[in-house]
Formats: structure tokens, C-alpha cells, sequence
């Protein structure tokens, strides 16, 4: 280890799979004896690691190059990930960017600094991005937290007609599955109790003939480990009989996120995606059938070209019928060399951002419905942290936030539950149900989300 007494600051754009990814890059430069401080703060080395699924995403990055700049002028700051594979003529032409890693590189990125000063034009890594199984030789650093994300997988193979991701982080690949279980090992070691599975299309996972449904098996023989969580996984990926192993395991979360995209068949024909809303409609039926207490999210996009006005009541009606707990929305915008950009029918902006709205109320709705619905149940709530009110907040294993009183340390704690009423909007009161030991015996407790 070199003690350099140089400092390293973090800042992640984009999905949890990103966040993985940086906790993992944050731990090399710990490793090499970097001070770890926040962003934002006076710092050596900045990294930044980006995301390209829309415009957006690309100005936040220049936003952020522009901020860390001001804070630290002489800082050497590294732009890494999806937005350097895709945009890396843009970024060069940012005044104050030292290293552009694409995809391949990223995750070494504390490899190509030896000593963090200012570079007269930056070093541009974007090449090939490489189609073999893969290992990721550091642990994610999480400290202070209970949850860890573990990348299991990357790179996708379907090719959804507005996506750039497979062309920002390449063909579907896998991680070693004795990989995976080395560092899963680590972070249990370090306290975490549970572990969020994360990857671009986790669902395809395969190695060596092991599929998410065996990391998932080897994860629960993990002593001290008492959750696994499933991210966003992709409809026509999930084997019934990983449904059906969610409905008996005492580890695996019952949670599913899976992407709808769109209530539409014809919008979905033309996003390229591979089933139908009745197919759809059937396996979520299914789902909730074998997991009754099943938290169930999704993403789904308005403004696809070609939505028309019925096209979008299909869609709002479907999200309205279907037990979904929460949905992200987003709107759609145009990727250089994805086929959608090439469609007619174009829908304003102000159209989008309308939609936007009326689908994040309904799924605000939708959330008050499903906590509900869980009143009167005792659930199991893995502590995080102290909140700014003072109270203890975690989470149950179908997603639920929770809050309690309490002036003990419930760090990492598990505590049992009992959901009794709605206090106010997304907030359920409750009292705990189990008072081993003496401190935890509180009769008042909050669940919020």
C-alpha cells in the first residue's frame, strides 16, 4: 500500500448497477492509500462515473466536470463508464478532464494514476469492449451501510430499439460464479446483511452452466448473510422456478422489478420488446399467485414515438390494474444510433412531460394502496441508519421503508414489525413486535417510503 495522503472523491450517475460499480473503483484507490472523502469536499482525484441513457444524463456529467473544477482547479478528474464509451470527442473537448475510460477500462481506473496532476489534454480509453465471462478482483466499499450491491453481470443482448446500452457496456457477459462468491464472502465479513444482486440483464446470467437461480442457492448458504435482493430484472428472463423458489426461501426478498416499458402491443412491437401485454399480465398473475406479500415495481416510458393519445390511456389504465407497489417513469429521448431515433411521429416535449406527471401520481396512488394493503402484518425490518428526525429507518424485505423510535444504536439490527395503520401519506404507524432485547421495547414505530 502506498500512503500517499492523497484524496479520492466519488460521484455516481445512473443505475444501481453503476453504484456497484464505483463502491468497487472506490475501494481500489483505498487500497492504494487514498483518503476517501465526500464529493464536493477539496479532493486530489475525482472520478466520475456516467451514465448516457439520456441527454440529460450527458449535461449532469459536464454539470459535475464543471463543480468539482471550481472546488479543486487542480484536481485530476477521470470520467469513466457508459457516457466515455459513447461521448468521448464530447468529453475531450471539456476544458479540466484529465482520463476518459470507456466500459473495458473503468473499473481500473486507480491503475492509470501515479501521481494525480493535471494532464495537458486528456487520455482517452474507449476501445473494444470484450464479450468474455469476466472477475472483479476488488470488494465494494460500503461503509457504515448494511446493503451492498454485488454485480453479477453485465452488457445486454436484446437491443430495445430506443437503448444505447448495448453499445455503451456491450454484449451480455457474466462473472465468474466463484468470483461472485469470493466477494459476496468479503462483504458478509465486513457486516452486510444483505446483498442487492445488480447487472444490466442479470436474468441471462449463465456461467459455466450456473444461472442466477444457483448464485442465488450458493448466496443463501452464506452464514451471516439474511437477505438477498433481486434489482431490476427483465420479464422474459425469470424461470418459474425462480419465482417459486422466492415463495419458499427464508433469504430471497419478495421483490421483483421488472420493466413493463409500455401498456401498448403496437408500441411495444416497435420498442423491440419480446412480449405481449397479455403475456405480460399472465406472468405477473402468476407471480403474485405463488408471492402474495410480493413487492412488485417497474419502469415504463412515455413519449415513444408513435404513442398517440389511446396508446398512453392504454398504458395508464394497464399500471392502474396491475399490482404494482411503485413505477419509475421515463421519458423517452433520442440515442445516436439506436433505431428509434429514426421513427416518425415524434411526441412534444410538453406532451411527455404531461404524461410523466399523470403516471408518477398514479404511482404515488399505487404506493398508498400497497401499504395499505400490507396493514396489519408483522414484517421483518433490517435497520439502517438514524434519519434526520432522529428515528431508525430500514427496510422490509418487500420494500416497505421503516422508521423507528429508539434511543439505542439498532445498526444492522432486524426487528420484527407490526404494521397497524396509515399515519399520513406513505406512512404506516406500527408497533414492534419482538422485545429481545430490553432496549427495543418501544410501542411506537413509523413505516415510510
Amino acid at each position: 500500500m502506498n500512503n500517499n495522503n492523497y484524496r479520492a472523491s466519488f460521484y455516481t450517475l445512473g443505475c444501481r448497477l453503476n453504484q456497484a460499480e464505483t463502491s468497487l473503483i472506490c475501494n481500489t484507490f483505498k487500497e492504494k492509500g487514498y483518503a476517501i472523502v465526500n464529493f464536493g469536499a477539496a479532493t486530489d482525484v475525482c472520478v466520475i462515473n456516467t451514465c448516457t441513457v439520456t441527454e440529460q444524463a450527458d449535461a449532469k456529467c459536464r454539470q459535475l466536470v464543471r463543480q468539482v473544477l471550481k472546488k479543486s482547479p487542480d484536481a485530476f478528474v477521470a470520467v469513466v463508464g457508459c457516457y466515455s464509451q459513447m461521448g468521448a470527442e464530447a468529453l475531450r473537448r471539456i476544458n479540466g478532464i484529465d482520463l476518459i475510460l470507456g466500459t473495458e477500462d473503468k473499473m481500473r481506473v486507480a491503475e492509470f494514476i501515479d501521481v494525480p496532476h493535471k494532464l495537458p489534454q486528456a487520455l482517452v480509453h474507449n476501445g473494444r469492449i470484450s464479450r468474455e465471462a469476466f472477475t472483479i478482483s476488488s470488494v465494494g466499499n460500503y461503509e457504515n451501510a448494511t446493503r451492498a450491491n454485488l454485480k453479477v453481470q453485465d452488457g445486454c443482448d436484446f437491443m430495445c430499439t430506443f437503448c444505447v446500452i448495448p453499445f455503451a457496456r456491450g454484449r451480455s457477459r457474466s462473472r465468474a460464479f466463484w468470483d461472485i462468491q469470493r466477494e459476496a464472502l468479503a462483504l458478509v465479513e465486513r457486516g452486510h446483511k444483505e446483498l442487492v444482486l445488480s447487472g444490466v440483464n442479470i436474468g441471462t446470467y449463465e456461467f459455466e452452466g450456473k444461472r442466477l437461480l444457483d448464485v442465488i442457492k450458493m448466496l443463501e448458504s452464506i452464514d451471516g448473510l439474511e437477505r438477498i435482493r433481486i434489482s431490476s430484472i427483465e420479464p422474459t428472463t425469470i424461470p418459474e422456478a425462480l419465482v417459486n423458489h422466492m415463495a419458499e426461501s427464508e433469504k430471497l426478498c419478495n421483490h421483483f422489478h421488472i420493466p413493463l416499458q409500455h401498456g401498448d402491443d403496437a408500441v411495444l412491437k416497435n420498442m423491440r420488446r419480446f412480449y405481449s401485454i397479455n403475456e405480460y399480465v399472465d406472468f405477473l398473475e402468476y407471480v403474485q399467485k405463488r408471492v402474495p406479500d410480493v413487492c412488485l415495481g417497474t419502469d415504463v416510458m412515455v413519449g415513444f414515438p408513435g404513442e398517440d393519445e389511446q396508446a398512453f390511456e392504454n398504458t395508464r389504465r394497464l399500471l392502474d390494474a396491475l399490482p404494482f407497489a411503485y413505477f419509475h417513469v421515463f421519458s423517452f429521448s433520442e440515442r445516436g444510433g439506436t433505431p428509434a431515433v429514426r421513427m416518425a411521429d415524434k411526441v412534444e416535449h410538453k406532451i411527455k412531460k404531461l404524461r410523466s406527471e399523470t403516471l408518477r401520481v398514479l404511482s404515488s396512488e399505487k404506493k398508498q394502496r400497497f401499504f395499505t394493503a400490507q396493514l396489519g402484518k408483522r414484517m421483518r425490518v433490517l435497520m439502517e441508519e438514524r434519519n434526520a428526525s432522529g428515528l431508525y429507518q430500514g427496510f422490509t424485505d418487500n420494500y416497505v421503508r421503516v422508521a423507528v423510535e429508539s434511543e439505542s444504536d439498532l445498526d444492522n439490527c432486524l426487528l420484527d414489525v407490526t404494521l397497524l395503520g396509515m399515519a399520513e401519506k406513505h406512512v404506516v404507524s406500527g408497533r414492534i413486535y419482538n422485545r429481545q432485547p430490553a432496549e427495543y421495547m418501544r410501542d411506537s414505530v413509523t413505516v415510510s417510503v
